[in-house]
């Protein structure tokens, strides 16, 4: 529409950037708060008595999924909702949720209140995804490729910083004080939204939008390997998230001192999300080199390898080295797939592509916790090496695409 295409030359350039620049930082403080504590919810359980190593598994995967499972529902109504009264609105309504439910969580006594605040906060997560979508859809044609990817760099610094912070802090005051304090930045993140954010006017006030003939997955489908894209957005999140259900215990069960698990595993976490910032921030520079096709099969053929590396249960220097070249591939495929979809679909389509992508997204988010945490019941080496299989089966599909 006029006002995705127009709103950087009629608010004047400064405009969309200082709006790119508040998102980005708002997004970077919301995810650092997040894995403050999401990586150390097994040991969470733990202190709260769950007792079974199993048990602690399938209660972190069940808890760290189901979030995500019920966002990927109300996506679609939020994404609606947005277009009728802003994305603005949306965003500073879920990160103001997260601060009632992280504090709340700091006070809970039992394993089933920590998965009923997660379904709870379910209903208003999504914030990150929106905030994608926000970038992608008001920054020119020409700065597509870098918004997203500075959105994206965000996602990842923050959980670059947020675990060793959190397991720094849990290891000095307890797992409670971790809570209270990333309910103090998702705060920051919703003043700065409410007070940074400007929203193009045009935006709230334009109703012809819905007079337009309504995007549906079934017209996106008809873009060149749109189904493919979701399909692939969903496999690269159930590998990207994986991890957190299961690593705490994975270290202590290959003979990392108990003491030391927080630390360590918030270390393998700040250094494979650091690697990912990077992939991300690389990509558009990429991507003047290498076809899309190339460098998603390269990626996930690069992180599949740093699975395999994980599934081995080497010493420490191996695994930081092993989260490098994971998280390397994985930031890089994720932001070439966005990139390219968010290029190929029409302009009046890009914000519900980018929905129905968030909700590929999302999907991949609930489900990923729960099968690693099943997984993780069984063996914990078993949850790698569906990771690296997984990473295969994308580059070989990219492979039978071209």
């Amino acid at each position: 529409m006029a006002q995705t295409s127009t709103s950087g030359s009629d608010e004047g350039a400064p405009d969309w950037r200082r709006n790119l620049g508040a998102v980005t930082v708002a997004t970077f403080i919301g995810f650092t708060g997040f894995t403050l504590v999401m990586p150390f919810l097994p040991l969470y359980f733990e202190h709260l008595g769950v007792s079974d190593v199993g048990a602690i598994a399938v209660w972190s995967g069940v808890s760290l999924g189901i979030t995500p499972a019920v966002a990927a529902v109300m996506a679609p109504v939020w994404a609606r909702v947005g277009e009728r009264y802003g994305y603005k609105l949306m965003v500073a309504w879920s990160l103001f949720s997260f601060v009632v439910i992280m504090a709340a969580m700091a006070f809970v006594t039992a394993p089933w209140q920590v998965l009923a605040l997660r379904a709870v906060q379910g209903l208003f997560a999504g914030y990150g995804m929106l905030a994608l979508t926000m970038a992608a859809q008001s920054a020119p044609a020409a700065q597509m490729a870098s918004a997203i990817g500075w959105v994206q760099t965000a996602q990842r610094l923050g959980p670059a910083l947020g675990p060793i912070v959190g397991g720094s802090l849990a290891q000095a005051f307890g797992l409670r004080m971790a809570f209270i304090g990333a309910a103090v930045l998702f705060f920051g993140a919703f003043v700065l939204v409410l007070v940074g954010y400007r929203e193009a006017r045009r935006l709230r006030r334009d109703s012809s939008v819905v007079a337009t003939p309504r995007v549906t997955l079934r017209s996106l489908m008809v873009v060149p390997h749109f189904g493919l894209f979701l399909v692939m957005v969903f496999s690269l999140q159930m590998v990207d998230r994986s991890f957190g259900p299961v690593l705490p215990l994975y270290l202590r069960e290959i003979g990392t001192p108990l003491a030391r698990v927080p630390v360590v595993a918030g270390l393998v976490f700040t250094v494979a999300a650091s690697a990912a910032a990077i992939g991300n921030y690389m990509c558009a520079a990429l991507l003047r080199h290498a076809g899309p096709a190339h460098l998603v099969m390269g990626a996930s053929a690069l992180a599949a390898v740093g699975a395999v590396v994980f599934s081995l249960g080497p010493g420490f220097s191996a695994l930081v080295a092993a989260a490098v070249i994971f998280g390397l591939g994985i930031g890089v495929a994720f932001t070439t797939i966005y990139t390219v979809a968010g290029q190929r679909v029409p302009e009046r389509s890009r914000g519900v592509a980018f929905g129905y992508l968030t909700t590929a997204s999302l999907s991949g988010l609930a489900l990923s916790p729960v099968v690693s945490g099943l997984l993780g019941a069984v063996s914990m080496r078993s949850v790698f090496v569906v990771d690296a299989m997984g990473l295969a089966a994308v580059a070989w599909a990219v492979r039978r695409m071209r």
